[in-house]
């Protein structure tokens, strides 16, 4: 994903997992895992039309990043959401679950089940594809080989500090 900005010029900067909108990236998971349960027919409280955008997904990441501050790059911190949403872990708030304040209906109940029904291999799809999105980008470095030109020497045994490794015999020795 890309965002592009003006100065005397264009050019393109890579968009910060951080601004990335939960609504944007449950979008790129839907067309990934279209099996996924979209769990979106909930009624907004200002409106009182059916809102699209909140999904099942987008609640989850919002659970995860902005209620539970937890980091949208690390696998682990996903499967412990995942762990939260199973029961096995933390217990979910009602009051504090995201849409609540703006839907009419809260959504936990519905997408606590949601995520339930997910097979193990469908849950370690879904926490491989949000760390996808959200890991930035490492260069891989290729460090330089340093060649020297110097005359290998005959290689010694390094004497050894301490007790060494047992070898077969030695409790026969024990004995004497």
């Amino acid at each position: 994903m890309f965002k592009f900005s003006r100065d005397d010029s264009f050019r393109i900067q890579s968009v910060s997992a951080q601004t990335l909108r939960p609504e944007e990236a449950a979008a790129m998971v839907y067309e990934k895992l279209s099996y996924l349960p979209r769990e979106n027919r909930y009624i907004r409280k200002d409106t009182g039309a059916i809102d699209p955008l909140q999904t099942l997904i987008s609640r989850f990441i919002r659970y995860h990043r902005d209620l539970k501050r937890r980091e949208p790059s690390v696998p682990l911190d996903w499967k412990i959401t995942l762990a939260d949403y199973l029961g096995v872990n933390e217990s979910m708030k009602e009051s504090r679950y995201p849409g609540s304040s703006t839907l009419q209906s809260n959504p936990l109940t519905s997408d606590v089940e949601a995520i339930q029904g997910l097979n193990r291999h469908q849950r370690q799809e879904l926490v491989d594809l949000l760390v996808s999105i959200y890991a930035p980008r490492q260069k891989k470095l290729k460090l330089p080989t340093i060649q020297t030109e110097s005359t290998p020497e005959l290689s010694q045994p390094t004497p050894t500090i301490g007790p060494g490794l047992s070898k077969p015999g030695d409790a026969d020795l024990l004995k004497l």
